[in-house]
């Protein structure tokens, strides 16, 4: 069986992600968008973009505002994806729009969930004893 290691992203990955990042947000801010479910205002950040090597997909990661309405924030980003990959590509001069592609960013939750770990008295008590 093959091993494929995962080449890091290029330049051009990387610089598109970043202006698809900035144009999602802008339009966040500018534009108007309604949760499908509660009917709210939807209020995300865009955390970080990630395409493809062949630039025809990005998968943009955001976190709603205050963590609440996950699901249905996460249906109604689904929802609007070719309305909001109309209005980037307005304000992105690339020769082919990626496919966009919403993920929840849960870093946040990852790393509070480590700092929980290593604050209990019995992983604390093993730190301190190693130093």
């Amino acid at each position: 069986m093959a091993t494929h290691s995962k080449k890091p992203p290029s330049q051009r990955q990387l610089k598109v992600g970043e202006e698809l990042r900035h144009a999602l947000s802008d339009t966040f801010m500018r534009e108007d968008f309604y949760n499908v479910e509660t009917t709210e205002r939807l209020a995300v950040t865009v955390s970080e973009v990630r395409v493809s090597a062949d630039l025809r997909n990005a998968t943009v990661y955001v976190i709603p505002f205050g963590g609440k309405n996950k699901e249905s924030t996460m249906k109604s980003l689904d929802a609007l994806c070719p309305r909001l990959r109309g209005l980037i590509s307005r304000k992105v001069q690339l020769r082919f729009m990626p496919a966009i592609l919403f993920r929840l960013d849960t870093t946040f939750e990852r790393a509070q969930a480590l700092e929980d770990i290593f604050n209990k008295p019995e992983v604390r008590r093993d730190i301190e004893k190693n130093e």
